[in-house]
């Protein structure tokens, strides 16, 4: 072992009783999970002949082939975020998905410029907290998106961001599908191409970080800051009890 750079290892701003060691063993599990791997995928339009919702089904039918159950989410009659009491059928129905899955799949046009309003509807009414448990903490993520013109990632950029924001597991490879009109058939199969190519990439990547991650999530996503700030809180409620 090399000598430290920094021989003076006191931390005078440090809770030596939250610190935690990383350690492989912490990440090394007996018994992993052995049931097939929960997706949860999302698209982001309402057209009749919408290719995010195509590529999504493709990508659905890889996810499969690979074992995966697959749930795909219809976005069709969810209200607009605060539009709607949270006890609504559909904002219900996306809330028991996102606590169901151990991965997703986000899947947008880029309209101008951006993701469009009812993928990031989708997202917005996934909360970032249910009591104290977070529905997206740890889980991994896949982004994909679709375009009119050129090849661009600025859907599957802004994604990545809400994917980290919502603490996921945002995997490093994606998919951006240029001139998405002219890469399926009239029966909405997508044709061999280096964009289906990608897509399987994707997906298989997908596939190995969820069983990779999906038994380790709360060790991936454990925070100094936030056991520091429980064990404050809890003292604080203990404190008020005992008076």
């Amino acid at each position: 072992m090399t000598e430290p750079l920094f021989p003076d290892a006191t931390f005078p701003a440090l809770d030596a009783t939250l610190f935690k060691v990383p350690e492989q063993q912490q990440l090394a599990l007996p018994q992993p999970s052995t049931h097939a791997p929960r997706i949860l995928m999302l698209y982001g339009s309402l057209r009749e002949r919408s290719y995010s919702r195509l590529l999504t089904f493709e990508a659905a039918r890889l996810l499969e082939a690979m074992g995966c159950e697959v749930r795909i989410f219809d976005p069709a009659g969810l209200p607009l975020p605060d539009g709607a009491p949270d006890d609504h059928p559909k904002v219900l129905e996306l809330r028991a998905l996102a606590a169901w899955s151990e991965g997703m799949v986000w899947c947008s046009p880029e309209r101008h410029g951006a993701m469009t309003g009812v993928m990031k509807a989708q997202i917005d009414w996934i909360p970032l907290s249910s009591g104290a448990v977070r529905p997206t903490q740890g889980k991994t993520l896949a982004v994909m998106q679709v375009c009119g013109g050129s090849q661009s990632f600025n859907a599957v950029n802004q994604m990545r961001i809400l994917g980290r924001w919502m603490r996921m597991l945002t995997i490093p490879n994606q998919s951006s599908v240029a001139k998405a009109f002219t890469e399926f058939t009239d029966d909405g199969r997508m044709k061999p191409s280096a964009f289906y190519d990608r897509v399987v990439d994707v997906m298989e990547e997908l596939v190995k970080f969820t069983l990779l991650t999906r038994d380790l999530g709360e060790v991936l996503v454990d925070r100094y800051s936030e056991r520091k700030e429980s064990a404050e809180a809890l003292s604080k409620r203990v404190n008020q009890r005992s008076i």
